[in-house]
C-alpha cells in the first residue's frame, strides 16, 4: 500500500479536477479566488481613485486662477510698472540753517512818571502807535509853577543883594588905596561878594530845577512803538514810586529774534561773520509754512549754553507789516553759504534703505537700478547730490515703494492718471464660434 494520508486532511484526488470544469460549465459556482489576488485588485482600484482625485484637483485650481484678477503687490513683476520721474537738475544751492526763535523787542519800555501829581488828562489810546517824544499824559502842572516863581523871586533878592555887594567892593577898594580904610574892610567885603554869588547861583538852580519839574508834568515817548494797555486812569494821584508806571511801550520796528543754533554749527557762522558777510535770515512762523519777514544777523552771543549744547543768535528785521510780535514764537533759517553748479534732485526721489540712501535710476531701457548717493543740504523741496549723479538722469519720484533693482517700468507722464491695459482681443473664430453657439 502507498503511504497515503488518509482522512478529512487528505487532498482530494486529481481525477475530481474535470468534474469542476463541468460544473463550472453547467453555472455552478466556482471555487472563490486566492486572497493576494484580491487584494491586488483593490490596490489597482485605489490607485485609480487618488488620480481622479489629483486631476480633479488640479483642474479646479487651474480654472480658479483663470479667474482671479492679476496680483498688484509690492515687487510684482506681471508687467511694468508706471512710475513718475524727474531729471536731476544743475543750480545753486542754499547752505541754510534752522532755529527755534523768540521775537524780542529792541526796546520796552514802562513809562512812569518822574514827578508827584495828579494825573489830569491821558493822550494815548490803548495800542497806538506812537513816535519817541509825542504826548502821553499830563499832570496837573499849577503846583510847580507856584514854586517856579517862589524860586525866581529869590533868585531876584539875592542878585539885587550881590550887585550891592559887589558896589560896596569898588568903594572899598579906592578908599584903601587913599589908606582911608584898614585892608580888612576890603577883603571882608571880598568874601561878603563871594558869599551872594554863591547863594544867586543856588537860587538859579531851584529856578531850573522848577522848570524841570514843570518839563516832567508832560509826559512824552522816550521810544517809538505801540502802547499796551493803560495802567492807571485820569484823575488818580500818580507818585515816582508807582511799580506798575502809566503804560507799557514796545518798540515794534525795528524788532529782532533770539534764536538758537546747536554749537556744531557755530564755526560755519562764525567763519562768514568774521569773513564780514551779511548773513540773511528769514522768519516763518511756528508751522514753518508762512514766511513772515527777512532780516540780517546781527550778533551772536559770546557763550554756549552747557546743558543744551547750543548758542543764542538776535536777527534783526525790520518789520513793515508787523507781521512779528514780542513773544512770538517763529522759526528762523539762516543762509551761510551757497553751493554753485551742483547736482539738485526733487526730495521725492531719495529713498532709505539696506544699500544706505539711494535713489532708483532709469535706464534707457526702462529698467531702474538703485543708485547710491551721498546727499548735501537742502530747501525743504529739494537736495544737493554730491556724489552719485549727474544732471540730465532721470530717477524715481513717485511709486518707488513697488519697485526693485531691475525693475521693468513705465513712466507716467505728471498730473496723468495710470491708463488700464487694454483688455485683449479675441480671435476671429473664437467670435464666430461664439455667435455660432449662441
Amino acid at each position: 500500500m502507498d503511504d497515503q494520508p488518509i482522512g478529512p486532511l487528505a487532498a482530494p484526488p486529481r481525477e475530481h479536477e474535470p468534474a469542476d470544469e463541468d460544473a463550472r460549465a453547467r453555472g455552478a459556482p466556482a471555487h472563490t479566488a486566492p486572497p493576494a489576488a484580491r487584494s491586488g485588485r483593490r490596490s489597482t482600484l485605489l490607485l485609480l481613485l487618488v488620480l481622479l482625485v489629483v486631476a480633479g484637483l488640479a483642474a479646479w485650481v487651474i480654472l480658479r486662477a483663470g479667474h482671479q484678477p492679476p496680483a498688484t503687490g509690492r515687487f510684482q513683476s506681471a508687467g511694468p510698472m508706471p512710475v513718475g520721474t524727474a531729471k536731476v537738475g544743475k543750480g545753486d544751492m542754499p547752505i541754510a540753517l534752522t532755529g527755534l526763535g523768540t521775537v524780542t523787542p529792541l526796546a520796552t519800555v514802562t513809562v512812569k512818571t518822574q514827578i508827584n501829581g495828579q494825573l489830569i488828562d491821558v493822550a494815548f489810546q490803548e495800542g497806538q502807535l506812537v513816535n519817541k517824544g509825542d504826548l502821553l499824559a499830563q499832570i496837573d502842572p499849577r503846583p510847580y509853577q507856584v514854586a517856579l516863581a517862589q524860586a525866581e523871586g529869590q533868585l531876584a533878592k539875592d542878585q539885587a543883594l550881590l550887585k550891592n555887594a559887589e558896589l560896596d567892593l569898588v568903594r572899598y577898594k579906592t578908599l584903601v588905596a587913599q589908606n582911608s580904610v584898614a585892608r580888612q574892610t576890603m577883603d571882608t567885603q571880598v568874601a561878603l561878594v563871594e558869599q551872594d554869588r554863591g547863594t544867586v547861583q543856588a537860587d538859579q538852580a531851584q529856578v531850573d530845577t522848577q522848570k524841570l519839574n514843570l518839563t516832567y508834568c508832560r509826559i512824552v515817548s522816550p521810544v517809538g512803538g505801540r502802547v499796551g494797555l493803560r495802567q492807571v486812569d485820569p484823575g488818580n494821584y500818580v507818585q515816582t514810586s508807582d511799580a506798575g508806571g502809566i503804560v507799557v511801550i514796545t518798540q515794534l520796528q525795528p524788532i529782532s529774534v533770539i534764536f538758537t543754533l546747536p554749537e556744531d554749527n557755530l564755526p560755519a557762522v562764525l567763519k562768514r561773520l568774521h569773513a564780514g558777510a551779511k548773513l540773511d535770515a528769514t522768519a516763518f512762523d511756528r508751522t514753518g509754512a508762512t514766511k513772515l519777514d527777512t532780516g540780517t544777523l546781527e550778533t551772536v552771543d559770546n557763550q554756549i549754553d552747557p546743558t543744551t549744547g547750543t548758542v543764542k543768535l538776535r536777527a534783526i528785521f525790520d518789520n513793515p507789516d508787523q507781521l512779528l510780535f514780542p513773544n512770538q514764537f517763529v522759526n528762523v533759517r539762516l543762509l551761510v553759504d551757497t553751493l554753485h553748479d551742483t547736482s539738485i534732485v526733487s526730495l521725492a526721489a531719495i529713498q532709505r534703505g539696506a544699500p544706505g540712501t539711494f535713489v532708483y535710476l532709469v535706464k534707457p531701457d526702462d529698467t531702474v537700478t538703485a543708485q547710491p548717493v551721498k546727499l548735501g543740504p537742502d530747501d525743504t523741496q529739494n537736495v544737493a547730490v554730491t556724489k552719485g549723479l549727474a544732471p540730465g538722469d532721470s530717477v524715481v519720484t513717485d511709486g518707488a515703494d513697488r519697485l526693485k533693482d531691475g525693475a521693468k517700468v513705465r513712466l507716467v507722464e505728471p498730473g496723468k492718471p495710470d491708463a488700464p491695459a487694454a483688455p485683449a482681443k479675441a480671435s476671429p473664430g473664437g467670435q464666430e464660434k461664439k455667435r455660432s453657439g449662441g
